[in-house]
C-alpha cells in the first residue's frame, strides 16, 4: 500500500493497525520471557530494552561484556544469569564508538568470559564496528541487521549516543527510541544498550537519556565505589520488577570483570528510603535456621565458597526467605561466627549441635 510523501499513514492502514492493537479482556497473550536476571530480580524480557547509565572510566563496557557473555553461555556471569531459549540464542553486538581493534579486545574478553576459545569466531554471537559511519547509516546498518539474523534474542547497543546527531533533541531521541521499541515487538527480542551520564549530576545524558528512563524496563548505573576506585559498583535506577541488590566488580590480572565478593552497599542517596541493614540474628527465628540448614546441607558438607552460598540460598528459599547475594554473605558470615557452621579446609559443615 502506498503511503503519502510524508509517511503518514493512509485510512485502510490505520484501521490494520487499530485492529492489531485492541487489547481484548477474553483474548489470550503471552507474557514476556524473562531472559536476564540479577539474581531473583528480572532486568530483561522479550520485547522490551533495558539501559546501562555511567560516567567515563566508570568500566561500562566491561560490564556489558559480563551480560554479553551471560548470554553467549546461557548462564552466570558475574550477577547477569541468562536464560534465553531456543531458537532465541543468537546475539548482535553493535558498537558506535571504537574502533575494529578496540572492538576485538572486547570480543575477546567476552569469549573468555564465558569459557571459549578465543581463537575461533562463535557460531551464535556477530559483533558490529560502526564507529567511521554517520548516525543515519549505523540505524540503517543495526536495523538490517537485526531482521537478517536468524533466532535472535539479544541485541547489545554500545552507545545508543552515536544513533543521533543531536542529545538533545526531542525528535531525534523519539525516533530512535522508538525504533527500539519497534525491533524488539517485531523480532520479540531484548535490546540493552549504554548511555553516558551527565558529568556533573547522575542523570541520563540528554533528551535520549530522559527518554531510556521513561521507556525502558531496567535501567542501571556503574558507578566507581567512592573509597576504592579499582571497584566498579551496579545498582538498578529504575526497574518494573523488584531492585537487586547492588554488586561490585573489578578488573583482575587478566583484565577480565571479577565480583568483589567482600563488597556491602553503602548508605542510598539521600531521597531514597532508609532500610536497616540486614541481621540474619533479629530477622530470622531459631528453628527457621536449623530448618534452612538441614535443607541446604541434607546433601552432606559443602566444597567450595560460591557452592555454599548457592546452598544456603535455596536451603532458606524453601522457606520463603528469599536472600539476594549480599545477604547471602552476611547469612555465611554470620553462622560462622556463631559456629553454626565450620570451615574445615574448604569443606563447610553444618555443626548441629550449635548453641543459639
Amino acid at each position: 500500500m502506498e503511503k503519502t510523501s510524508c509517511n503518514i499513514p493512509t485510512p485502510e492502514e490505520l484501521r490494520n493497525y487499530i485492529n492489531e492493537s485492541v487489547i481484548s479482556v477474553t483474548g489470550t497473550y503471552e507474557q514476556s520471557a524473562s531472559v536476564l536476571m540479577v539474581d531473583d530480580s528480572t532486568i530483561g524480557t522479550l520485547g522490551n530494552f533495558s539501559a546501562s547509565i555511567g560516567k567515563a572510566k566508570s568500566k561500562k563496557t566491561f560490564n556489558v561484556s559480563a551480560i554479553a557473555a551471560a548470554a553467549l553461555k546461557n548462564a552466570t556471569v558475574l550477577h547477569y544469569r541468562a536464560c534465553f531459549p531456543e531458537g532465541k540464542r543468537k546475539i548482535l553486538y553493535v558498537d558506535t564508538e571504537q574502533g575494529k581493534n578496540h572492538c576485538q579486545i572486547v570480543l575477546n574478553r567476552i569469549l573468555r568470559l564465558a569459557g571459549l576459545p578465543k581463537d575461533c569466531d562463535a557460531d551464535n554471537l556477530t559483533m558490529l564496528a560502526l564507529r567511521k559511519y554517520s548516525p543515519e547509516v549505523r540505524l540503517a546498518i543495526t536495523e538490517e541487521a537485526i531482521g537478517m539474523i536468524p533466532d535472535l534474542g539479544l541485541v547489545i547497543i554500545d552507545g545508543i549516543r552515536d544513533f543521533i546527531h543531536d542529545i538533545n533533541s526531542p525528535g531525534e531521541s523519539t525516533d530512535v527510541i522508538s525504533k527500539f521499541m519497534q525491533w524488539t515487538d517485531d523480532r520479540q527480542i531484548h535490546i540493552h544498550t549504554v548511555l553516558h551520564q551527565n558529568k556533573n549530576d547522575e542523570h541520563a545524558r540528554g533528551h535520549v537519556g530522559t527518554e531510556l528512563n521513561n521507556k525502558a524496563e531496567t535501567v542501571m548505573q556503574i558507578e566507581p565505589d567512592k573509597d576504592d576506585k579499582s571497584i566498579s559498583v551496579v545498582e538498578v535506577i529504575h526497574s518494573r520488577d523488584r531492585e537487586f541488590e547492588p554488586f561490585a566488580f573489578r578488573v583482575n590480572d587478566d583484565s577480565l570483570p571479577e565480583l568483589v565478593e567482600s563488597y556491602q552497599p553503602q548508605k542510598r542517596q539521600p531521597g531514597r528510603p532508609t532500610k536497616e541493614p540486614f541481621d540474619p540474628y533479629k530477622e530470622i527465628p531459631e528453628d527457621s535456621h536449623r530448618s534452612a540448614l538441614n535443607a541446604a546441607f541434607e546433601d552432606g558438607n559443602i566444597s567450595g565458597y560460591n557452592s555454599y552460598l548457592e546452598r544456603l540460598k535455596e536451603g532458606y528459599g524453601r522457606l520463603g526467605i528469599k536472600l539476594g547475594y549480599n545477604k547471602t554473605v552476611e547469612l555465611a558470615k554470620f553462622l560462622c561466627n556463631k559456629r553454626m557452621v565450620v570451615k574445615e579446609g574448604k569443606e563447610y559443615k553444618f555443626n548441629r549441635d550449635f548453641h543459639y
